[in-house]
């Protein structure tokens, strides 16, 4: 390992390290937020005949054109072709069919005039518009042809596409699997929700950190597993560290830093796992680890709230996104000017919790307030993190900043910071 990096270089580390999950099947409906591991292609085409767009009377455009209420076109209704049925016959000079929507278009026919364009006649129909001659139907193969790539690889699925791979009868799309994130508290100081009576007197500290990291990973599109919260021994370390055997990646939060009761270091070097760095330039969450434990990325977040979250925005859910298959996982940044001066100190590089919103001159940005990496309700705030370069101590207001929009559903390749 060498000093510290720069979030960037510690974000590409991961990347490089991580691996996509094997593909698997899952039924239809689980497979919403999934990655198509393979191109889908079409095995008919939809819709499968040319079809009715609507209910009235299939005709023949050479019949209908002139038609008006002054000077109806009387046709010989021939039969009616209701969703789901076959046409009888073809239409010729004089004659229409009763349709309704979905139903196959007869032969013959290249108009469908809407029902309230006529008398709604049952043996005979007058025609009193003309609007629709040579409308309201769609042509077989107009959506998707057959023998062509309907989804491809790679493609995240949205409720839309779960639609179109029902309509190729696809039950169990190929996706890419989700990946396993084993979560992991540390710390004699914090106990979990069940235990409100320890946290409500003062004598220990809700392990906050382990339910917003659960809510995270699920938001991210792993599948998280509570290993619960290890105490200050290597005993109890290593012991958590090994029922996270089976998981594809492992979270860790407090424990990494150089205090004496911080024994995640020489529980991994116990375990022979390969560390890759332990602290980055940037604030907050300078102590961030990186490492594999028998080929599974372990990544150790700080214990600090906000620190959890700035640190799992920036390293955590790209990585997830990778595991699963995105080939874009790191949100998108844009530019903004800040609303108000910003002082920081020291020459590290800042993530900021902020508010972005629309101003005059387009995007603008505010801090929530203290800046504390304790204070967990500047991250209820805020729908940004603010991007201050390193060693820029002093950012007027007015000036153009990049942000990292918490909400944003756009994502690129590579990290924005």
């Amino acid at each position: 390992m060498t000093g510290p990096l720069s979030a960037r270089e510690a974000a590409l580390r991961i990347l490089a390290d991580v691996r996509r999950q094997p593909p698997l099947r899952v039924p239809l409906d689980d497979a919403l937020g999934s990655i198509l591991a393979d191109d889908v292609t079409s095995p008919l085409d939809i819709p499968a005949w040319t079809n009715s767009a609507m209910d009235g009377y299939a005709t023949r455009a050479a019949d209908v054109r002139g038609a008006s209420a002054d000077r109806p076109v009387r046709l010989t209704v021939v039969e009616t072709i209701a969703a789901g049925a076959v046409p009888a016959r073809a239409i010729g000079a004089g004659e229409c069919a009763r349709i309704f929507t979905g139903a196959p278009l007869p032969e013959g026919a290249d108009t469908v005039v809407r029902q309230e364009d006529t008398d709604g006649g049952a043996a005979t129909v007058s025609i009193l518009n003309d609007r629709d001659a040579g409308v309201n139907f769609r042509r077989a193969g107009e959506d998707i042809r057959r023998g062509t790539v309907a989804l491809a690889a790679g493609t995240p699925l949205a409720a839309a596409h779960l639609g179109v791979l029902a309509s190729l009868a696809v039950a169990h799309p190929l996706v890419h699997r989700r990946p396993s994130v084993a979560i992991l508290g540390s710390g004699d100081e914090i106990v979990d929700v069940d235990q409100p009576d320890e946290i409500l007197s003062g004598r220990k500290t809700a392990s906050s950190n382990t339910h917003t990291l659960l809510a995270l990973v699920r938001e991210a599109g792993g599948r998280p597993d509570n290993l619960g919260i290890a105490r200050d021994t290597r005993e109890s370390l290593r012991e958590h560290f090994v029922r996270a055997a089976e998981a594809d990646l492992v979270v860790t939060t407090a424990g990494i830093s150089v205090g004496e009761h911080d024994h995640v270091r020489a529980v991994l070097d116990e375990l022979g796992a390969e560390q890759r760095f332990w602290k980055l330039r940037m604030r907050p969450g300078a102590p961030v680890g990186f490492g594999l434990i028998h080929g599974v990325p372990w990544i150790g977040l700080p214990g600090n709230p906000v620190s959890t979250m700035v640190t799992f925005e920036l390293f955590v859910r790209p990585a997830i996104r990778a595991m699963m298959g995105h080939t874009l996982p790191f949100r998108r940044a844009v530019r903004v000017r800040l609303a108000e001066p910003v002082t920081l100190r020291p020459k590290l590089q800042h993530f900021l919790r902020a508010v972005v919103r629309d101003g005059p001159a387009g995007a603008e940005a505010r801090l929530t307030g203290p800046q504390g990496s304790g204070i967990l309700t500047s991250m209820v705030r805020a729908n940004a993190l603010l991007i201050i370069p390193e060693g820029q101590f002093e950012t007027p207001a007015g000036a153009e900043a990049l942000a990292i929009v918490l909400d944003d559903p756009r994502h690129q390749s590579e990290p924005p910071f």
